[in-house]
């Protein structure tokens, strides 16, 4: 946990690893502390955990989503028990997460795993999120997802970003891997924050940062190498994936793996938008898992394949 009042006096942070975004802890003062993400539900023990130390006996008033792929909500159900504090979440899914509706959410598209909630209010872009003396401003910022919003605070010049800007780029662009418009998303969200005079940085993943400039130098670098050559973005997306669902089953023999690239439909959709490279999807599959492998990011052992890196 990171509480720096150089950063912001009223916030902590809590940094975590992957598979889960990082918790950042706004303090009420007395009035009730607000979470925003809640992380994996695979970590929602360790949240927990973090939270309690974190509260030193405030009260949790609620837990703020900015937007809602599995590693930044996946832990408002533990939390929901634990504190039985309401969850908010941006207006675009509303519904989808009343019904739980895996297709019209991302998990479905995915295969990636979401204990499912039940939300109690929206966090409205263009609204202003009040917690003890802080106002945070609620600003839409599609692009990784086209419904994230971002959090700042004028008055100290902090910026909680999510997945809209890392220290070096941003989430992966998955309207793009949809096979919809999602560049010029990316690239108005930047200007947005280009536009406001943010001191500090909190990501949704790795270290808060205060070269604001220069990790908007590297996004917008990043950015057009992407629009330059979309199929670059499509492969690295397709790694994500593969990666990603290693890190949550940590291992899984390689026939088990081949059904599950073979069932998951962001993967078929980049498949079809590469023009059916290595002529079958399984082939395709394959040579990611190779790519990876060579990288370190997994190992094959004795027909196993196991998270590494």
């Amino acid at each position: 946990m990171r509480t720096d009042p150089t950063l912001h006096p009223g916030l902590s942070v809590f940094e975590r690893g992957w598979l889960s975004s990082n918790n950042v802890l706004l303090a009420g003062e007395g009035e009730g502390a607000v979470l925003v993400d809640s992380s994996h539900c695979l970590h929602a023990a360790q949240t927990v955990q973090l939270l309690h130390h974190g509260l030193r006996g405030e009260p949790l008033a609620a837990v703020v989503n900015t937007h809602l792929h599995s590693d930044h909500c996946g832990g408002n159900a533990a939390l929901q028990r634990e504190f039985g504090a309401p969850v908010r979440i941006p207006p675009g899914q509303w519904q989808a997460v009343l019904d739980w509706d895996e297709q019209a959410l991302s998990y479905a598209a995915t295969r990636q795993r979401c204990e499912r909630f039940v939300p109690q209010g929206r966090i409205e872009p263009g609204s202003t999120l009040r917690v003890g003396r802080c106002g945070w401003q609620v600003l839409a910022a599609p692009g990784h997802d086209p419904h994230s919003v971002v959090l700042y605070d004028d008055a100290q010049g902090v910026l909680i970003s999510a997945d809209a800007l890392w220290e070096n780029g941003f989430g992966v662009v998955f309207p793009e891997l949809a096979g919809e418009p999602g560049f010029d998303d990316v690239a108005a969200t930047l200007d947005l924050i280009a536009g406001l005079d943010a001191r500090w940085v909190i990501p949704g993943h790795g270290a808060p940062f205060a070269d604001v400039a220069g990790a908007l130098a590297r996004a917008r670098a990043r950015l057009a190498t992407m629009r330059a050559d979309p199929a670059r973005h499509t492969r690295y997306a397709a790694k994500v994936l593969l990666k990603y669902h290693l890190m949550e089953v940590r291992s899984q023999p390689l026939a088990a793996l081949r059904q599950w690239l073979a069932d998951t439909p962001y993967l078929h959709q980049a498949w079809r938008q590469l023009g059916h490279p290595a002529g079958s999807l399984a082939d395709w599959g394959d040579a990611l898992l190779a790519e990876l492998a060579a990288s370190g990011a997994l190992a094959l052992h004795e027909g196993v394949v196991h998270d590494a890196g």
